[in-house]
């Protein structure tokens, strides 16, 4: 817990000190998520949209988080909002995450037309550098391993251009030595947090616990 404490005090002075940080409003709303509050969580998911309006994923935890704090109105706005936002960027797993989330509070996706890949690849709908598109696909994997492999399945170029940016604020801002395993582990954290990589789907995809 003191762990947790710790990591919403570096995000808050993160938002804080950079307001137009959308790393920071999203990392905060997860560590807001991850302690339980979820009210708190949602509103910062929020104002990580409002400096990356394209980042559906931050409305598919908003809604998730209104939801789960009891304020099904707020939620309906932000997914409908993230529904649309999806739709129209070609985000097919917000996208259909939004829409299930909607349904099991008794809204009904709106219909939208959404715009198809060029390259056939899956946006994650997080980062800013998609410019409206799905994005292409990387050349390679980023790293080996099975995080690797994921990442270059299903997260267009664009987007890990994204997170290498967010990356290296996340470096400076936290003064993190990639030399140093706790460090290294601080900085994965936070890469799987911006590409939508949680703990369920990285215990399948390593066989262990992050």
């Amino acid at each position: 817990m003191d762990d947790l404490l710790a990591r919403i005090a570096q995000f808050e002075n993160m938002a804080q000190a950079d307001p137009d940080n959308e790393m920071a409003h999203y990392s905060l709303g997860g560590a807001y998520a991850q302690a339980g509050r979820h009210a708190d969580a949602a509103v910062a998911y929020l104002r990580c949209t409002a400096v990356a309006p394209g980042m559906s994923k931050a409305y598919q935890l908003a809604g998730e988080n209104f939801i789960k704090s009891g304020q099904k109105d707020k939620a309906a706005e932000a997914l409908l909002r993230g529904y649309t936002i999806a739709a129209e960027r070609g985000d097919l797993m917000p996208k259909n995450a939004i829409a299930e989330l909607l349904r099991g509070i008794g809204r009904a996706p709106p219909e939208t037309a959404a715009k198809p890949s060029p390259s056939g690849a899956v946006s994650l709908g997080l980062g800013a550098a998609t410019a409206g598109r799905a994005g292409s696909k990387l050349e390679r994997p980023p790293f080996r391993g099975p995080v690797g492999q994921w990442i270059f399945e299903n997260v267009p170029k664009e987007t890990w251009t994204a997170w290498i940016g967010q990356g290296t604020k996340v470096i400076n801002e936290l003064r993190l030595n990639l030399a140093s395993e706790q460090d290294s582990a601080t900085y994965d954290t936070h890469m799987r947090e911006f590409l939508g990589i949680d703990d369920a789907l990285y215990e399948k995809l390593t066989g262990h616990k992050p």
